[in-house]
């Protein structure tokens, strides 16, 4: 097992605290199942379902600069061929005409309110947490996966772009035996190494889960509040005062 790899049993111990936050924060983080369960969450969201072409979306990026506030995805998530492919994408320039380009956004994008559920569990495999979630319209249609991957931030759909199926696939649910979005657990030991590392060497507490939640988590539209962080902060500080 990697130095930097979850225990099962670590797993579990930041579920209860993650739950325990969550229940003060009133976030709707719950526990189904028995011991060997899993988080829950079920959240409304709209959504921008955008099915142009990725060239298209590098074409609009670049003429726009990058000037728009977006998230971003870790860099330890790609390697050198996805990297140097994203560095391409972004130095393409265009010339359309903005009226043009204006009716072409319109045409193929449209905005959605859509409900999402949410499931943490355990990989004994990659010794890592995954999120499995699925996603439903208003008129309970599911969602397919070219309309998940259409939903995705722009910004992480460019980062992506060379391997959009091991990132997000349709798998069986382990413990429910439904078909389930799953963020693929391959490359969570290399990007949470260094916020690993990092805390080590500062000396400081940290929940693994959450904070590998708050890396993967906004893919998918699963932002975690920042009060999460204040209030680990201060419950570190509290335990760290010795009575006189």
């Amino acid at each position: 097992m990697s130095l930097w790899a979850m225990e099962e049993s670590s797993f579990y111990h930041c579920c209860h605290l993650l739950l325990q936050q969550s229940n003060q924060l009133k976030d709707g983080w719950s526990w189904e199942g028995s011991k060997e369960g899993y988080l829950k969450k079920t959240s409304f969201r709209s959504v921008i379902i955008d099915s142009r072409p990725l060239f298209d979306l590098e074409r609009s990026c670049s003429e726009m600069g990058h000037h728009t506030s977006s998230p971003s995805v870790p860099d330890q998530w790609l390697d050198e061929k996805e990297q140097s492919a994203i560095a391409d994408g972004h130095s393409l320039n265009g010339d359309m005409n903005d009226e043009d380009d204006l009716v072409y956004t319109v045409s193929e994008t449209r905005s959605e309110l859509l409900q999402y559920e949410y499931h943490i569990l355990y990989s004994c495999s990659y010794s890592t947490p995954v999120l499995f979630f699925r996603a439903f319209t208003q008129a309970g249609r599911s969602l397919s996966l070219e309309d998940v991957w259409s939903s995705v931030h722009q910004n992480f759909r460019l980062r992506l772009q060379d391997s959009p199926l091991n990132v997000i696939s349709l798998q069986e649910h382990p413990l429910l035996g439904q078909p389930f979005f799953m963020l693929h657990p391959c490359r969570t030991d290399e990007f949470m190494r260094p916020v690993l590392q990092a805390a080590l060497d500062q000396h400081r507490s940290m929940n693994y889960l959450l904070s590998w939640l708050s890396l993967v988590g906004p893919v998918v539209g699963l932002d975690v509040p920042l009060e999460y962080y204040t209030q680990h902060c201060l419950a570190a500080s509290l335990s760290s005062i010795k009575p006189d």
